[in-house]
């Protein structure tokens, strides 16, 4: 048994991975590049994005300059926290599936297009649109 969990990722580990790939992903910058600034290959980014292997307090400080957060952003909703006090079940599955949204490339690509629209009303149609697509899609 002890070999078994050897091979599975702490899941920290897999957490503060995920947490890189989502900031890295947000700033439109290549698994290459983040490994380039760090001196280190881009298979080993996919290390540490995947849990693979623990990324190091220097190298985590290292990581969290380039990608212009806080240590603590990679941390944060980390498996083993407590949990924040006055959420409910709900609001916890729905804050798993923004982040899940967020980091998927159709996400990521929305985002981006949409915080490019400079004019509010604009936005609120592009808002409205997508509502009334769900609402379509959903009966």
């Amino acid at each position: 048994m002890d070999k078994e969990n050897k091979k599975k990722p702490n899941p920290t580990d897999v957490h503060v991975g995920s947490r890189i790939r989502l900031r890295r992903n947000m700033l439109g910058m290549s698994q290459e590049k983040l490994g380039e600034s760090l001196g280190i290959t881009f298979q080993q980014i996919q290390k540490y994005e995947k849990g693979t292997n623990r990324v190091g307090a220097s190298r985590l400080q290292a990581i969290s300059n380039i990608l212009g957060v806080p240590v603590s952003f990679l941390f944060e909703d980390a498996p083993g926290q407590p949990a924040t006090a006055g959420k409910g079940f709900a609001e916890d599955q729905a804050a798993s599936f923004t982040l899940d949204f967020c980091s998927s490339t159709e996400g990521l690509q929305l985002n981006r297009a949409f915080v490019k629209i400079q004019d509010p009303k604009v936005r609120r149609k592009v808002i409205d649109l997508v509502k009334a697509l769900a609402a379509d899609d959903g009966e």
